[in-house]
């Protein structure tokens, strides 16, 4: 049995101003969906090492909406659909101009692994490509071993 990346992988997509993350787990599609969708879980998990997020509001259901704060740093934005794959929008309020729409998929790969991939669509290149200089990998790969460490201690 393979053991999951403990990296996720970030690239910018060649033709449309998206960034894809992609990243295995040792978890079922559901944990992972309860891990992005449920309040007390998410913040857990999320953004750097040894930051705290806490929820301003949160409705986690197709149509509902959410906004929290991390570091001081306001995020926030609306559920399109909540299922089998999450669809949201994702606006940080240092940026109001700047909104993504994110589809993240949850692929059973078997043996109790799931590949999460992102696909955040950007507004622009130019925005994508400032997302990506913005040390955004740093936050990503911290928030997912904080999540890893909540699934390997029976959290989810």
């Amino acid at each position: 049995m393979n053991a999951p990346s403990t990296t996720t992988t970030i690239e910018a997509h060649p033709d449309v101003p998206a960034i894809v993350m992609t990243r295995d787990f040792r978890a079922t599609p559901a944990q992972l969906v309860r891990a992005h969708t449920d309040p007390e879980i998410f913040t857990q998990w999320v953004g750097p090492a040894g930051s705290v997020t806490e929820i301003d509001h949160w409705d986690a259901r197709t149509g509902g909406s959410y906004r929290y704060v991390n570091q001081g740093e306001g995020f926030h934005g609306c559920f399109h659909e909540v299922g089998d794959r999450l669809v949201q929008t994702w606006t940080w309020e240092g940026m109001p101009d700047f909104v993504s729409l994110e589809t993240m998929t949850f692929e059973d790969l078997g043996d109790g692994r799931t590949r999460l991939t992102a696909f955040s669509l950007c507004g622009s290149f130019e925005q994508r490509d400032g997302m990506l200089s913005s040390g955004m990998e740093g936050g990503v790969n911290d928030g997912y071993a904080k999540l890893d460490g909540l699934l390997a201690g029976g959290g989810l």
